[in-house]
């Protein structure tokens, strides 16, 4: 009997601030979608560090004289810069990449851009050797010792560009971040908002309830699960929204972007996987936001 007449004024109270509670559900769903595209980018960011922590490489370009007329690194200058680089301390391993390996790795990165396979040649493609480092921060001095030697064209750091693109993905989460924060506040008032006005409306009834011997926590329940609800409902309009953007947008815009390999693609699962804190957030922060309110503004 308790629960059915808790479940029936959650139903009239939803029903009665129809308007208000459609506005707060809107906006909840917007928040919480966009917590969900900031979880989704922290996603990525993970699986980035995960693919290419042990893949990073220092990668000493040779001229275009060392590229073209030496394809397996036995001559010099190629020969002595190779057996230098073994000396380094901190270097694990060093592998001579010809040409026409760059030229194949070229097209195998750039597979699902076939326009960019067509103009490259691989006469425009430099020989390389690719050292492997136990520590990162030693690339500074190899690159002063390497830099401007016979043969040697330049010394990159793969990891200055990954950091480089780390940061542009830090960026889109910490502004995603900061909008849905924007969002949640206002959220958060309109919870309080659709709260008080319901408990005004219904002061009557909660009134009588008291004088007959229901408790605080009775006379309250109600106006707490309504919050509850409206929260759930929003997060799973926000679910439902980055399924539909998945599918509609980010799968279909993004494709040659992931399409290359460098940026791992969204999956089902990674949306599965957010889901449920999505789920909790929205119904947690309803939740103690509609138990402040009550226990603050409103008198029951």
């Amino acid at each position: 009997m308790r629960a059915s007449f808790v479940f029936s004024e959650v139903v009239n109270g939803l029903r009665r601030n129809v308007t208000m509670t459609i506005a707060m559900i809107l906006t909840t769903a917007i928040s919480v979608g966009l917590l969900g595209g900031g979880l989704l980018v922290v996603r990525m960011i993970d699986k980035m560090q995960e693919t290419y922590q042990d893949r990073v490489e220092v990668v000493v370009f040779m001229t275009d004289d060392v590229s073209a007329n030496d394809k397996d690194c036995t001559q010099q200058p190629c020969a002595n810069i190779m057996a230098d680089l073994k000396r380094v301390p901190g270097v694990e391993s060093v592998k001579y990449e010809d040409r026409q390996k760059a030229f194949e790795n070229f097209n195998k990165v750039f597979e699902s851009q076939p326009e960019l396979r067509d103009v490259a040649r691989a006469e425009a493609m430099p020989a390389s050797l690719r050292v492997k480092l136990s520590d990162q921060e030693r690339f500074p001095a190899l690159q002063q010792q390497f830099s401007g030697r016979p043969g040697v064209d330049s010394v990159v750091d793969q990891a200055e560009y990954l950091n480089r693109l780390f940061d542009v993905l830090n960026g889109i989460r910490n502004a995603t971040f900061s909008i849905a924060l924007v969002q949640a506040l206002a959220a958060l008032l309109l919870i309080s908002n659709t709260i008080q006005l319901s408990a005004f409306t219904r002061r009557t009834e909660t009134g009588i309830m008291r004088l007959v011997g229901a408790t605080r926590w009775y006379t309250q329940l109600p106006f707490l699960l309504e919050a509850v609800v409206s929260g759930l409902i929003g997060a799973f309009l926000a679910i439902i929204g980055l399924l539909i953007s998945k599918a509609a947008f980010i799968d279909r815009v993004m494709s040659p972007v992931f399409g290359t390999g460098i940026i791992p693609n969204v999956e089902w699962g990674d949306i599965a996987l957010i889901s449920p804190i999505l789920l909790l957030v929205a119904a947690a922060v309803s939740a103690i936001t509609g138990y402040v309110t009550l226990r603050l503004y409103v008198r029951l």
